[in-house]
């Protein structure tokens, strides 16, 4: 299978089928009704209204990534503080490596995604014991008024230089955060904040060329 690969900085976008969001909300609803357990987000009253959201998100992230790479789609809607699939959303093999990725998504208001932009991982989760990550994907959700839910593609993070502090910033507890903008706010827990040009872009195959609203976009 023809692959390219980007240069840092960049990124894709494509469109999201209204399959792959039914898929999703399926999965979650089945998962509210039998899977009564805590989620990762309980412990922040703000988010625990969100737990459907949230949950729709993150399975949404984990159907896109399947579909792109010709994987298979998840069956169940996780989002457990136990870790159910311990950190390991995909297993995939090449001819010299294994990565088992765990897939974070997220939502914003636009697709127009700036190299200062992060991702947070909990270090809770970062470090849990028996976690089987050895990469996180991110991807970024927005709407648009005339193509419907857009997804942007933004790469790896690699969890081992995430760890060393090869890349990323690790904040404690209790820390105040200053943002780019001026605003601030204090983390509620010990966080690994990755910044998107740090990431490493995704790999694009001939099919996910062809697929509806495929393009290369640059942070900016």
């Amino acid at each position: 299978m023809e692959q390219t690969l980007l240069t840092k900085g960049t990124y894709i976008q494509i469109s999201v089928a209204e399959k792959q969001k039914l898929l999703a909300r399926e999965l979650v609803e089945y998962s509210l009704k039998h899977h009564p357990v805590s989620n990762i987000w309980d412990r922040h009253a703000e988010k625990l209204s969100q737990t459907r959201m949230l949950r729709f998100t993150g399975t949404l992230g984990e159907i896109l990534f399947a579909d792109c790479y010709h994987l298979p789609r998840p069956f169940r809607s996780f989002g457990a503080s136990d870790g159910q699939d311990w950190g390991q959303d995909f297993l995939i093999k090449t001819e010299e490596h294994t990565f088992s990725v765990d897939i974070k998504s997220m939502k914003r208001k636009s697709g127009v995604l700036g190299p200062d932009y992060v991702l947070n991982i909990p270090a809770s989760q970062l470090n849990k014991h028996g976690s089987r990550t050895s990469h996180y994907f991110c991807i970024s959700f927005h709407q648009c008024e005339t193509n419907g839910t857009i997804a942007s593609l933004l790469g790896f993070v690699d969890k081992l230089a995430l760890e060393n502090g090869h890349i990323g910033q690790f904040y404690k507890y209790g820390t105040k955060r200053v943002r780019t903008d001026g605003s601030s706010f204090t983390f509620n827990e010990s966080t690994y904040e990755v910044l998107f040009h740090e990431m490493d872009p995704p790999v694009i195959t001939s099919f996910i060329r062809r697929l509806k609203g495929f393009r290369i976009c640059m942070l900016k």
